[in-house]
């Protein structure tokens, strides 16, 4: 069996989450959020936000997650700013546009935006009543190109959605992997400060699924639990994602396995890089994407599953690998042997 560098979600869940699953499985809980370990795991994060005041949901998914906070918070006529990368406007079949939202996408080389693509688009939006109205700046950390926002990017980002009336929310669904980056800067109680809402998410950090919403901004707590019901996001069973989000918060296991996701990945970065290759993207997290001749990208597929991600020229192309927190070293020396051998 090839070993698969698809994504970080292939895998069941880290034993510790299992094990807490297992030793909880028997005793009778509340529904729908109420039980004492979802109520556990919001105090944790809390804590570890510094942000005792922030409201937070769990749902089983990015998707969810994206479809239930956009959707909740913009009006009918209002919009979302994306990169032209970013999941909501490329990977989600249209969730956003199926509730009413158009995606204002910008083409960005690195996955990340910046004020001046934000302005932009705003200059081409003042007819109103006839164009929609962008209200919302959506951002991905780490972004889809595996890349991160450094501290004083998201506060520009902040501060200039908040002179605009902008909300400004960040897709977490990596947030593990840009917060445990060797270049991060970055912390929850910063994300806590620039963001209006943001996701921490589990699903490919060590969870079996799940992802928590937190609320920051007042003006977005009312009435949010509604429409996680509205969409079937309001798990009966909340004690299955409450568990654990308690489990990978309790201590640092959520960090320790974002980090060795990325040790994996800096690990093969540095031998691709030695053996000549360039990047489509500056290697920073748990996705990396060399640029390889199409005929090694043919031989490495003999041993390893994993995505051509773009075609480059007629003899190159840009390969996506991903690293989990249940990568095996071993495994990445297999592939660097491999790469070193061909």
């Amino acid at each position: 069996m090839k070993y698969s560098f698809k994504n970080d979600y292939s895998e069941g869940c880290h034993p510790e989450i299992l094990e807490a699953l297992m030793h909880t499985n028997l005793e009778p809980q509340e529904g729908y959020g109420e039980d004492i370990y979802t109520q556990k795991a919001k105090a944790l994060i809390k804590d570890k936000i510094g942000n005792l005041n922030c409201d937070i949901y769990f749902v089983s998914g990015g998707t969810q997650a994206n479809l239930i906070v956009i959707s909740s918070i913009l009006r009918p006529y209002e919009s979302v700013i994306s990169a032209d990368s970013g999941h909501i406007n490329i990977h989600e079949a249209g969730a956003i546009e199926a509730v009413g939202h158009k995606i204002n996408s910008i083409k960005s080389d690195d996955g990340k935006l910046y004020v001046e693509d934000i302005r932009q688009v705003l200059s081409e939006h003042d007819e109103a009543p006839h164009v929609v109205k962008p209200k919302m700046v959506y951002i991905s950390n780490s972004t889809e190109l595996g890349t991160i926002y450094t501290r004083d990017e998201l506060q520009k980002l902040s501060n200039f959605c908040k002179l605009n009336a902008l909300y400004l929310f960040l897709d977490g669904a990596r947030l593990g992997s840009a917060l445990s980056s060797k270049d991060n800067d970055v912390s929850l109680n910063d994300l806590s400060k620039f963001l209006d809402i943001f996701y921490i998410g589990g699903t490919k950090n060590g969870a079996l699924l799940g992802e928590a919403i937190v609320i920051n901004s007042d003006n977005l707590k009312k009435d949010f639990a509604y429409n996680l019901k509205q969409k079937g996001a309001l798990m009966s069973k909340g004690r299955v994602l409450g568990v654990q989000f308690m489990s990978l918060f309790e201590n640092s296991l959520f960090f320790d396995l974002a980090n060795h996701a990325n040790l994996m990945a800096q690990k093969m970065a540095k031998a691709i890089e030695k053996s000549g290759f360039s990047f489509l993207s500056k290697p920073q997290t748990n996705q990396i994407f060399p640029i390889l001749p199409n005929n090694l990208v043919k031989k490495l597929e003999e041993d390893f599953d994993f995505y051509v991600w773009k075609k480059i020229d007629k003899e190159k192309s840009a390969i996506r690998l991903v690293t989990s927190w249940a990568t095996r070293e071993d495994i990445v020396d297999e592939f660097i042997n491999s790469l070193e051998k061909y």
